[in-house]
C-alpha cells in the first residue's frame, strides 16, 4: 500500500485534507480555513488521533497560504524598486508556506502510518514526553525490520521508551531510522521534572529550587528541540493538541493587533513557523502566545517547559529578593537606558517606597547582552540620522511588501524575520519571553494578589506577565499594575492584559521622550509607543498618566515620577 497525503480547495474558503497510512488506514478532515477545528469527513481508527487530526489540518491551513499569495498587487507598483523589493517578499514567503505545508504533510503522514494499526496487549504506561502526562503507550505493528515505535493514548504522538537506565518515561520517536539515543524529556532537560511540572510552590524567591532539574541531562551534545514546523508538530504538545486553534486564540490577546478570524489562525501558524521556541520563536507573538494558546497552560506543564527554554538560553535572568515585607508583594523590572541599572535597586527604592512602603519587592534581572546592545544601537540611532534613515528604510519596505501586499497572513511573521537581528527586535523579543516566564512562575506561587512595576522594555515585560497572568484561572491577582514609558504600541486590544487585575493598568507617557518618539517609531516601521502618547483606548481599567511635566527624557520616570 502506498502513503499519501494531500489537500483541496472545494470551494472559496472550504478546505479538505485527507491522508491515507502505508498499511491502507484513512482520514478525511473538511472545514473552512477560518474553522479552528475541522469536521471529520470520513475516518475509522486515525480520527481519535488528536496530534494526527491537528497536523493534518494544519497541513491544510498552510497549504492554503501557500496556494493564496498572489503577484497582482506587486505587479501592479508602478515604482520598480518598490516592485522589485515586493515581489522578493512574496517569494520569500510562497517560500515560508510551501516549507510549513510540508513539514506539517510529513509529520501528519508519520503519525498515521503508525497510529492505523496498533497492540492492544502490554502497553507501557510513562510519562509521554510530547503531552507531559502519565498514560498508556502502544506499541505499533510496523513491518518487519523496522525500529520499533509506540503511540501515545494521551496526544497520539510516536513514542519510543528513554534508554535513560530505569527509566521509565517515554520519548519522542522521530521520523526515520533513529540514530541516536532517544531520551524522555526530563533527561534531555527540557522539563525540570514531569511530576512537578504541574505543581505550585509558596513563595516567588523558591523559583530556583522549582527550576532546578531532577535528572542527569543526557542529552548535553545534543541542542535543544525546536519549536519551528517539524518541532511544533513532532514534538510540542500545543501543535499535537490544538496547532490549528492557536491562531485563534491570538484574536484574545491585543498586544497581537486583535486579529480574528482567517487572519488571526493563519497568522497563528504562521508565528509558530517563524523560529524556534528555544531561540525565542517571534518572542511575545510566540512565547505568550504558546503559553496561552491552550488556556491552563499557564502553571502548568507546558509553561514549565517553556520557562526552562528560555532560562537556560538567558544566563542572566533571576529573581531577587531586594526586601521583605507584609504587603502586597511588589516586583519590579528595568529596561535599556536606565540609570543605576548595577544598583541593587536599579533605581526603584524611592518610587516603591512612596506608595509600598511595607511590600516585599522583588527585582526581576533579565536581558543583560540585549539590552546592552540595545542602549548601544539607540544612542547611535539618537545621535545620526543616517542611522534612522537606514532603519526606517528597512522598516518601510518590511511593511509595504508584507503589511499591504501580504496583509496579516504571512507579512507579520516575515517582518519579524528579517528584523531579527536588528538589536531592537532581539531585545523585544527577549523581553516578551521573560514576561513569559515571570507570568508562568506569578502563576506558581501561593500569594493572593502582585503589584507590577516597570520601566521600557520592563514595562513591555510586565504588561506581558498581566496578560499571561490572566490566563490561570484561579491564579493569583494583580491589585495594580504601573507602565512606565513603555515601549509597546499604543493601539491594541486590551482585554487580555487587564483580565487578571482587580485595580487598574497605568501607562505612564510622556511626549518628552525622544527614545520613544524617535527611535521606536522607526524600528517599529511608524508606530507609536505606548509610552509616548498614552495607551487606546482607555478604559476603565486602562488609565493613562501624562508625565511630560516632570520627564523630559527616557531616563526621567524613575525619579520624577509618582505613582497613582
Amino acid at each position: 500500500m502506498t502513503a499519501s497525503i494531500n489537500a483541496f480547495i472545494v470551494e472559496g474558503t472550504h478546505l479538505k485534507a485527507h491522508v491515507e497510512s502505508d498499511q491502507g488506514a484513512t482520514l478525511t478532515l473538511v472545514g473552512e480555513f477560518t474553522d479552528a477545528e475541522p469536521t471529520v469527513d470520513s475516518g475509522g481508527v486515525l480520527e481519535k488521533n488528536p496530534a494526527l487530526v491537528s497536523n493534518l489540518w494544519s497541513y491544510a491551513k498552510t497549504w492554503y497560504e501557500a496556494h493564496s499569495i498572489s503577484q497582482d498587487d506587486a505587479l501592479a507598483i508602478q515604482d520598480k524598486d518598490e516592485q522589485k523589493a515586493a515581489l522578493k517578499e512574496l517569494a520569500k514567503a510562497k517560500k515560508v508556506a510551501q516549507a510549513r505545508a510540508e513539514s506539517y504533510a510529513k509529520v501528519a503522514q508519520w503519525i498515521a502510518d503508525v497510529a492505523d494499526d496498533v497492540s492492544p496487549y502490554q502497553p507501557k504506561n510513562g510519562w509521554c514526553s510530547s503531552c507531559y502526562t502519565k498514560t498508556d503507550h502502544l506499541k505499533s505493528n510496523r513491518p518487519a525490520g523496522q525500529l520499533p515505535v509506540y503511540v501515545c493514548q494521551g496526544c497520539g504522538s510516536p513514542t519510543l521508551p528513554c534508554v535513560a537506565a530505569k527509566c521509565e518515561n517515554m520519548a519522542v520517536r522521530e521520523r526515520g531510522a533513529v540514530q541516536i539515543p532517544q531520551y524522555c524529556s526530563e533527561h534531555r532537560h527540557e522539563i525540570s521534572g514531569f511530576e512537578k511540572a504541574n505543581q505550585n510552590f509558596g513563595k516567588l524567591e523558591e523559583y530556583e529550587e522549582f527550576l532546578k532539574f531532577e535528572k542527569k541531562d543526557f542529552n548535553k551534545g545534543a541542542k535543544l528541540v525546536g519549536v519551528g514546523v517539524v518541532g511544533v508538530a513532532a514534538a510540542a504538545p500545543l501543535a499535537l493538541l490544538a496547532a490549528p486553534a492557536i491562531g485563534g486564540a491570538i484574536g484574545s490577546l491585543g498586544m497581537f493587533g486583535g486579529l480574528s478570524g482567517a487572519a488571526a489562525t493563519s497568522h497563528g501558524l504562521a508565528l509558530l513557523g517563524g523560529g524556534t521556541l528555544a531561540a525565542g520563536g517571534l518572542g511575545m507573538a510566540g512565547g505568550t502566545m504558546v503559553v496561552t494558546g491552550v488556556g491552563a497552560a499557564v502553571g502548568g506543564t507546558l509553561g514549565a517547559t517553556v520557562a526552562n527554554a528560555y532560562v537556560s538560553e538567558d544566563k542572566s535572568f533571576r529573581i531577587e529578593l531586594l526586601r521583605s515585607g507584609s504587603g502586597v508583594p511588589v516586583v519590579v523590572a528595568n529596561g535599556f537606558l536606565t540609570q543605576s541599572d548595577d544598583e541593587r535597586w536599579g533605581g526603584w527604592k524611592a518610587l516603591v517606597d512612596s506608595k509600598y512602603a511595607d511590600s516585599p519587592v522583588y527585582r526581576v534581572r533579565w536581558g543583560s547582552k540585549e539590552l546592552k546592545d540595545l542602549g548601544i544601537m539607540g544612542a547611535g540611532l539618537m545621535g545620526k540620522p543616517a542611522g534612522v534613515g537606514a532603519f526606517k528604510g528597512a522598516a518601510a519596505v518590511a511593511n509595504k511588501a508584507g503589511a499591504k501586499l501580504l496583509g496579516r497572513t504571512l507579512g507579520p511573521a516575515l517582518i519579524a524575520a528579517d528584523l531579527a537581528k536588528n538589536p531592537w527586535h532581539v531585545a523585544k523579543t527577549r523581553a516578551d519571553k521573560t514576561g513569559v516566564i515571570l507570568g508562568d512562575l506569578l502563576a506558581r506561587t501561593d500569594e493572593e494578589s502582585y503589584v507590577l512595576i516597570g520601566h521600557s522594555l520592563g514595562a513591555r515585560v510586565m504588561a506581558v506577565a498581566a496578560e499571561a497572568l490572566g490566563t490561570k484561572p484561579g491564579g493569583p491577582r494583580l491589585q495594580d499594575v504601573h507602565l512606565l514609558g513603555a515601549a509597546i504600541g499604543a493601539k491594541g486590544q486590551w482585554e487580555g492584559l487587564v483580565a487578571g487585575v482587580d485595580g487598574a493598568v497605568y501607562g505612564y507617557h510622556s511626549q518628552n521622550d525622544a527614545v520613544l518618539k524617535h527611535v521606536y517609531t522607526v524600528v517599529q516601521g511608524g508606530q507609536k509607543a505606548a509610552g509616548y502618547s498614552g495607551f487606546s483606548p482607555e478604559s476603565t481599567k486602562l488609565i493613562n498618566v501624562d508625565v511630560s511635566d516632570v520627564v523630559k527624557s527616557h531616563s526621567d520616570y524613575q525619579g520624577n515620577v509618582t505613582l497613582s
